[in-house]
């Protein structure tokens, strides 16, 4: 079975720091560019940022720019974003999504408040 497994959210204070993990089972993400999304709660899905599949093309929306990191370990199977300087705004449940054919993570919940 397919399946994309996101962890490390939680609850953090504006200002602070987490990383975000995606390991991948079922399948390889080495040959896929990937992407990170979220979404806000009653708001809809925003795309965050972007990884090609060798690491060598990042791409992020303005209001992460300077504050988030994008890589991957493809021996691990894994992608990552590294968050820091978090603010309220960046609370949201955060998916990782493959290239086409597009596969989705179920999400984990990022909090930032005081």
């Amino acid at each position: 079975e397919v399946q994309l497994v996101e962890s490390g959210g939680g609850l953090v204070q504006p200002g602070g720091s987490l990383r975000l993990s995606c390991t991948g089972s079922g399948f390889t993400l080495s040959p896929y560019t990937m992407n990170w999304i979220r979404q806000a709660p009653g708001k809809g899905p925003e795309w965050v940022s972007f990884i090609n599949s060798g690491s060598t093309i990042t791409n992020y929306t303005d209001s992460v720019k300077g504050r988030f990191t994008i890589s991957r370990d493809n021996a691990k199977n894994t992608l990552y974003l590294q968050m820091n300087s978090l603010k309220p705004e960046d609370t949201a449940v955060y998916y990782c999504r493959t290239g086409v054919p597009y596969y989705w993570g179920q999400g984990t919940q990022v909090t930032v408040s005081s």
